[in-house]
């Protein structure tokens, strides 16, 4: 066991239904425009002509990405303060709320776009991936709440080993930090070799 937790996706199987994204959103009472999972809708494709008629290439599928946990992040890196931290025992990247001075250099070091500032409290916020259920036994507020039961937390290396998943697809950026993430990629979402 790694002792790094992260999440899995199964892509294939996700409606785009918001439902992971307006939970964490609820639980974390948190303001119009931010959101620490955000469900990303990609689509594509077209009808051709063809001598036979039509052809239906036509697709879209979602990604619903919070904080990827990662093993080598920059945003704890970069923090000035030591306010963004990784949890030894499970790899779960936060933000100390009492030493964070909201300086905004995580949110520029994240290339998932993970950390969101709040104007109001003057500083920054992220997917802790419900922590405190974690350490009741408990999945996370977003797990919990998808009705197609497409997303799960756990050891990361367990869930590679069951899903046997892919850790980008088209619409990611580089996995330069080794993202704690997991997916079933739809068919259309495959990277291509």
């Amino acid at each position: 066991m790694s002792g790094q937790r992260g999440f899995y996706l199964k892509q294939d199987r996700c409606i785009g239904c918001f439902t992971c994204q307006i939970a964490c959103k609820d639980t974390n009472d948190l303001d119009v425009g931010q959101c620490f999972r955000k469900v990303h809708e990609f689509a594509g494709g077209g009808y051709s002509k063809t001598d036979k008629g039509f052809t239906n290439n036509v697709y879209a599928y979602w990604l619903s990405m919070s904080c990827n946990h990662c093993q080598e992040p920059l945003c704890v890196k970069n923090c000035p303060t030591g306010a963004m931290q990784k949890r030894p025992e499970d790899g779960i990247v936060f933000i100390d709320q009492t030493k964070c001075i909201g300086c905004r250099y995580c949110i520029m070091s994240c290339p998932y776009g993970a950390p969101q500032y709040n104007p109001k409290t003057g500083k920054t916020g992220k997917c802790d991936m419900c922590k405190y259920l974690l350490d009741r036994g408990e999945q996370p507020v977003c797990v919990s709440a998808c009705p197609m039961r497409v997303l799960e937390a756990g050891d990361v290396e367990e869930l590679q080993r069951k899903y046997q998943g892919v850790r980008q697809i088209k619409g990611m950026p580089e996995p330069k930090t080794k993202p704690s993430f997991v997916i079933t990629p739809h068919r259309d979402a495959v990277m291509e070799r």
